[in-house]
């Protein structure tokens, strides 16, 4: 009995002897040992050999009218442009931005080995500013999806792109804001906000968290002045789920339609109708024999909820709207001359912009 204990303290103690070494003279074994080393991360170097790799370079060709010839003919000119796309598919699938590939001539991809070729535009869907392209070169380096319902402000996001046709660049940040709207961007804004450096040539790259998953497509930075530093925005991964799916099953992305033009309440508009809460939007017009307008809705409403959902922003009730299906129905309550009532809205298509 003894000599069993004995050896047991042994045992320990050689096995925490090695222990101390493995951390003081070989850290790196820790995560083969099983073991999870504390403390801050000095290097997101994995997360970057992770996505890097399905981060392509877009060179683009476009035609524009040169409005500055002197001759009565018409005569155009050449502007060349680069941008970013994330392959987000080992087939080949790949997203950028709709503004990326509007109107170009000529499209060429360059992957992170160098190769270079011209994609198939699949779809694009300019109320979310993306694009879907696929590229025909065998099996390609795909970057694993994320969720960006899961982000936290705070959370460390690596931003990858061809900055200034800077290939393969990597900034580091952290997520300042989520859900950010009403930038005039795009019709149907939730962007995530970083600081991470996001640049001209950035614009259709990967927001990346520190696990190398793609949480966000990087699409816009607020317009920089001496004031204004480190507001880059990102669409999230979650919304290009959606809208890619739409692309691959229908060509383009098919929303439902209420027919209906909303605006925010002010405090003192709020205050002049009773209302105590945050809740409730101004119906600025509704179109005629639109979903709204055959439910009964009428300009000056306003609304209250949908579908039990309290509305507190007039893009609330967009994303709403939008993430309906033709022929759902969306219950609405809302009040008109101080008086609340219920009405129930059969969602129609949106139409496409013009």
């Amino acid at each position: 009995m003894k000599s069993a204990l004995v050896f047991l303290l042994q045992s320990v103690v050689v096995g925490l002897a090695v222990a101390f070494l493995v951390v003081v003279l070989r850290p790196d074994l820790l995560p083969l040992l099983g073991i999870q080393q504390a403390g801050p991360v000095y290097s997101y170097a994995d997360a970057v050999d992770i996505s890097a790799p399905a981060v392509a370079n877009v060179y683009t060709k476009r035609l524009v009218r040169d409005s500055a010839s002197p001759s009565a003919r018409t005569r155009f000119r050449v502007i060349t442009s680069f941008a970013s796309a994330v392959i987000i598919d080992p087939e080949g699938y790949m997203v950028t931005n709709y503004h990326v590939v509007a109107e170009a001539a000529e499209i060429r991809i360059q992957l992170s080995d160098g190769r270079v070729t011209e994609p198939e535009t699949v779809g694009v869907d300019r109320e979310t500013d993306l694009a879907l392209l696929k590229i025909n070169l065998g099996t390609v380096p795909a970057v694993p999806l994320g969720s960006s319902s899961a982000l936290r402000i705070g959370d460390v996001v690596l931003a990858i792109g061809n900055p200034y046709g800077l290939s393969k660049t990597v900034t580091q940040g952290i997520v300042s804001a989520t859900g950010r709207g009403l930038l005039s961007l795009a019709t149907f804004e939730n962007f995530i906000q970083t600081d991470a450096a996001i640049n001209a040539g950035n614009s259709g790259g990967a927001l990346v968290n520190t696990r190398g998953e793609l949480i966000g497509i990087n699409t816009a930075v607020l317009a920089q002045d001496s004031g204004t530093e480190g507001i880059g925005f990102a669409i999230p991964i979650d919304l290009v789920r959606g809208v890619v799916e739409q692309i691959k099953l229908n060509g383009r992305v098919i929303r439902g339609w209420m027919g209906l033009s909303p605006d925010d309440l002010t405090s003192s508009e709020r205050q002049a109708l009773g209302l105590d809460d945050n809740a409730g939007i101004l119906l600025q017009s509704v179109h005629e024999n639109g979903p709204a307008y055959r439910a009964g809705l009428q300009r000056g409403d306003v609304v209250l909820s949908m579908n039990g959902e309290p509305i507190l922003s007039r893009r609330q009730a967009l994303l709403l709207a939008a993430g309906t299906d033709p022929g759902d129905a969306i219950e609405i309550v809302a009040m008109r001359d101080g008086e609340r009532f219920s009405v129930t809205v059969i969602a129609g298509e949106r139409p496409e912009l013009p």
